[in-house]
């Protein structure tokens, strides 16, 4: 076993020498704040939020990783309504909606790990967690956060408690439960762009034991360009309409027994998310110089006809122009304090998701390459913990998971390669199994340690049917592994927290998202000269297979909690090394738009701060993220991290204003930045991926009368309408420039509460 001093060595070696320069900085920050708190006044200026990171509650300034929290009362305050709201204001997280041409999705990347995908065999490396349950799929979970208790964003590898797909860190986003409070809020908004959103949440005790609440949602927004060849498109280009629910019902017979159970459901449509298409800039032989199925040269002025806005969508093809996702998810926890030491806990799910969503690649009334396209997913989860005491300095976590998940995609009648028929048939069923514990000792009141092991076996049956003469080819994997932690949080005089963390994560290998790749097999062993000896000779060798176990080792140093009664903050240190990481890599084949695995070795290493100062009336909030990421080189090719910005920052100024009478009016202002970046694994020049930097404005004014029976408010959203790419994709052919629908809004919004 390791002792303290063979784990700080082993930090030592492993962090860069500005990561063990801030690593020294914390005896001088803490002797700083030492000083500061016997100047500062007895009454606290603002509390600590308590969050459940660690699948038990602690302070956030307890818990010995990164971590981001957010009071859910405090984001509706700000305007922030859903998660791409809140990837803007966290250090080092860059979240991106581009999945199939859909408006709804969510793609997070947290320190150089995320998913340019969302087809059944790719999964995220940033797992999403409502109430404790994992969501699968990404498509169509750009979740509204109205009414939500509270959000924690984990950075770093989480593969002991969490472990399904946590290799670049979680979100968690806990609902408020039922109470015997009787409250009704509404919520409404008004703006430009056609804003229209209402929703009321209402909470009721029917009961000394039975309390229920519910959430209803609306949310409208017009779009930013027109569909200028279909002129019966049902919804303009990045219109979007979606209408959620939610109904809990708790149950608390006795003060060491409840039961929660929920049903949500959303449903969504719109139009299809702006974007465009590059030709020129290629100048390919099938799409400039016309050798394609069609026989016509094409040209940026296809896309985007004179007089037409780079926001409006030239194809032909109405297939292609709507999206819709549904969501329909029930869950059920109960937990049962056994004794005064030992909780019981059951968290059992099943969900089900299917979308609608695809592109039209040449993004011209020509019928070249569209791939209207359709997806669905079931999952059924269960986990039970075990938490509890073994004595007054002991505490622990332990839990058996069990996952599975059965989904598919479609292309096919409406779809189109290369002027002809194209056809994509995409299933996988994945089964994950795991086991783990947690355990936290109290060396000293001062010194704890924490340790924990987790062991997962996953098995993933998956098939692909891309060309009909070669019909369906079939595999399946099994995968295993161990994920560990260990961890040493130290309280200083002053009630400031240390912490050292080495942490290791796992994510089950992957299968090709479009393997097309089979069609040149089977053509290379014979095609139709020897149909069924090339159908032979592929299924028993091709590129239809999974990639390894992706592991993660995260080493991190940090420092958090409250300098003095007005400023809190959080530095943390970390160096990340990924091995077997695939990077999805897209180009126009022979046979179809190929998608598939580049294996690389990955390193991700920087610094990231959160702040917080209060000061009467005035607050303000901070965060800051370095990164660099290096790329194992691959046969002279030198990768990098895709949608992966160096650089992310958030300020957040607020200032209440008291009238006489006790009015108030709260004045805010939002500013997030996030550096350039690139839209797939390559920085080289030529190929034109590169995303520009983008700084985002907000601002939030509101009165609120002595009463406070209600709260107005004037807000604007991007006010200085800064227009960005969401991502690129060179294929080779073209370049698909992905379009933000984040364009400015203004608007009032009225809430209140009874």
């Amino acid at each position: 076993m390791k002792t303290n001093t063979d784990v700080s060595k082993t930090l030592a070696s492993k962090l860069s020498p500005v990561a063990l320069a801030v690593a020294m900085t914390v005896p001088a920050l803490s002797n700083i704040a030492v000083a500061q708190e016997a100047e500062a006044t007895e009454e606290q200026q603002f509390e600590a939020i308590t969050v459940t990171a660690t699948k038990r509650p602690q302070v956030i300034y307890e818990v010995p990783i990164a971590i981001s929290a957010f009071d859910g009362d405090k984001l509706a305050a700000q305007g922030i309504t859903d998660l791409t709201d809140v990837g803007k204001f966290v250090p080092n997280l860059n979240v991106t909606g581009f999945s199939a041409g859909h408006t709804s999705s969510v793609n997070p990347f947290i320190r150089g790990i995320g998913l340019q995908d969302h087809l059944i065999t790719t999964d995220p490396g940033v797992s999403v967690y409502v109430d404790g349950v994992y969501l699968g799929r990404q498509v169509g979970q750009n979740w509204s956060l109205n009414n939500i208790e509270r959000i924690e964003v984990l950075r770093g590898p989480q593969g002991t408690l969490y472990g399904r797909n946590s290799i670049g860190g979680a979100i968690n986003i806990i609902t408020k439960e039922p109470d015997q409070g009787d409250v009704t809020k509404v919520n409404t908004e008004f703006g430009t762009r056609g804003r229209v959103k209402a929703d009321i949440f209402v909470n009721h005790g029917l009961s000394e034991t039975v309390a229920f609440n519910m959430n209803l949602a609306f949310n409208k927004r017009d779009g930013l360009g027109e569909f200028i060849n279909v002129p019966n498109a049902e919804y303009d280009v990045g219109e979007t309409e979606d209408i959620s629910g939610r109904v809990s019902l708790k149950w608390e017979p006795s003060n060491d027994f409840r039961m929660v159970l929920t049903a949500d459901a959303n449903n969504g449509d719109g139009g299809l998310r702006p974007y465009t298409v590059l030709i020129d800039e290629v100048g390919s032989a099938r799409y400039f110089g016309g050798g394609n199925g069609l026989g016509v040269e094409l040209r940026n002025t296809d896309v985007t006809p004179e007089g037409a806005d780079i926001y409006d969508n030239a194809t032909g093809t109405e297939a292609v122009t709507g999206v819709s996702n549904e969501a329909r998810g029930l869950s059920l926890t109960t937990e049962w304090d056994i004794n005064d030491d030992y909780t019981a806990k059951v968290v059992a799910s099943q969900r089900t998701s299917k979308y609608k969503a695809g592109l039209d690649d040449d993004g011209t009334v020509f019928s070249l390459d569209q791939f209207p396209e359709r997806g669905e997913a079931d999952q059924t989860s269960i986990e039970l913990q075990l938490n509890g005491y073994i004595n007054e300095y002991t505490d622990f976590v332990t839990g058996l998971y069990y996952f599975n998940e059965e989904g598919s995609n479609r292309q096919g009648d409406d779809s189109n390669f290369d002027g002809g028929p194209n056809l994509l048939e995409l299933d996988q069923e994945t089964t994950s199994k795991a086991v783990y514990v947690n355990v936290r000792h109290d060396l000293t009141d001062e010194l704890s340690v924490s340790g924990g092991i987790r062991y997962t076996e996953d098995e993933k049956e998956a098939s692909a049917n891309v060309f009909s003469a070669l019909g369906t080819i079939f595999d399946s994997n099994e995968w295993d592994e161990v994920t560990w932690e260990f961890a040493t949080n130290y309280t200083f005089d002053n009630g400031m927290t240390g912490y050292a963390t080495i942490q290791s994560g796992y994510q089950s290998g992957q299968f090709p998202a479009r393997p097309y790749c089979l069609i040149g097999q089977f053509f290379g062993a014979g095609g139709f000269d020897d149909i069924e000896g090339a159908q032979a000779a592929v299924r028993a060798n091709n590129c239809f297979t999974a990639s390894d176990n992706i592991t993660a080792t995260n080493y991190e140093v940090g420092i958090k909690g409250r300098v003095n009664d007005y400023f809190d903050i959080s530095v943390a240190v970390f160096n990340t090394e990924f091995e077997d990481l695939p990077y999805q890599v897209s180009r126009v084949s022979e046979g179809g738009f190929d998608t598939a695995n580049l294996v690389v070795e990955q390193t991700s290493r920087g610094i990231e701060a959160d702040a917080t100062f209060n000061y009467g009336n005035f607050s303000m909030m901070t965060s800051i993220g370095y990164m660099d990421v290096d790329v194992e080189e691959q046969d002279g090719f030198n990768p990098v991290a895709p949608l992966t910005p160096d650089l992310t920052l958030a300020i957040g100024p607020q200032y209440t204003f008291e009238l006489d009478g006790g009015d108030s009016i709260r004045v805010r202002a939002d500013y997030s930045y996030r550096s350039e970046m690139y839209g797939e694994p390559t920085s080289a020049p030529e190929r034109m991926t590169e995303l520009d930097s983008r700084a985002l404005v907000n601002f939030d004014i509101a009165y609120t009368p002595a009463n406070e029976a209600y709260t107005v408010a004037l807000y604007g959203r991007n006010i200085f309408d800064e227009r960005y790419d969401n991502a690129r994709l060179n294929t080779g052919d073209y370049i698909l420039q992905i379009l933000s629908n984040d364009a400015s809004e203004f608007g009032v919004r009225f809430t209140t509460e009874f």
